[in-house]
């Protein structure tokens, strides 16, 4: 028997802000259960893991060890441009196809074509 990735867990100050950039980011929805000490965004359509949100007294202090990259189905800068919106922000501008960003809490991930 094997193991699946069931959900991606974010230890942050804020969970319900975080877990509201990533479901419009991704096209999804918070949970209704979600409250300011823990929240969850469900998979849009393709089945991946649950992104989940926890509220930790710390705060983050390194470059994240593992990111999420972002695949754009449209054009990078519209995207990028979209996700700042959003609350994300620029880390690295477009090198080599993609560009390097943060969610609201500073998560890095990064957006490419």
């Amino acid at each position: 028997m094997t193991s699946f990735v069931k959900s991606v867990t974010f230890d942050c100050a804020a969970p319900l802000e975080v877990a509201v950039f990533w479901a419009a980011a991704l096209g999804s929805n918070v949970d209704e259960d979600s409250t300011e000490e823990r929240a969850w965004v469900e998979p849009s359509g393709w089945g991946g893991p649950t992104l989940w949100f926890q509220r930790v007294p710390e705060e983050k202090v390194v470059k994240n060890r593992q990111h999420f990259d972002l695949r754009v189905m449209g054009d990078l800068g519209t995207e990028r441009d979209r996700l700042v919106r959003l609350g994300a922000s620029v880390l690295v501008e477009e090198h080599r196809g993609l560009v390097v960003m943060a969610d609201p809490e500073g998560n890095e991930f990064c957006l490419e074509t």
